[in-house]
């Protein structure tokens, strides 16, 4: 375990970047870039990039929160830095 305020920052920054990576590729890749090329598969009956754009990000979005939830309590961990 550590006490490295700088660490904890980078890891802090670093589980940021990613969700907001994630989070932009798939409301605006999936939902609007990509859509014409994702349109060709079908989910449900609807065309895979309407489905992204409506329904898909939702659920990756919730399960951003969990995962981001996740993967902060075990930074504050490696830290020393939770509220067990």
């Amino acid at each position: 375990m550590q006490h490295d305020s700088q660490g904890y920052w980078k890891a802090t920054l670093g589980l940021l970047t990613k969700i907001m990576v994630i989070w932009f590729l798939v409301s605006f890749g999936a939902g609007i870039l990509f859509a014409p090329l994702l349109n060709n598969i079908h989910l449900g009956g609807y065309p895979l990039g309407f489905w992204f754009a409506h329904q898909g990000s939702i659920y990756i979005f919730i399960a951003l929160i969990f995962w981001y939830a996740k993967k902060m309590g075990d930074i504050d961990r490696q830290f020393d830095v939770h509220e067990d």
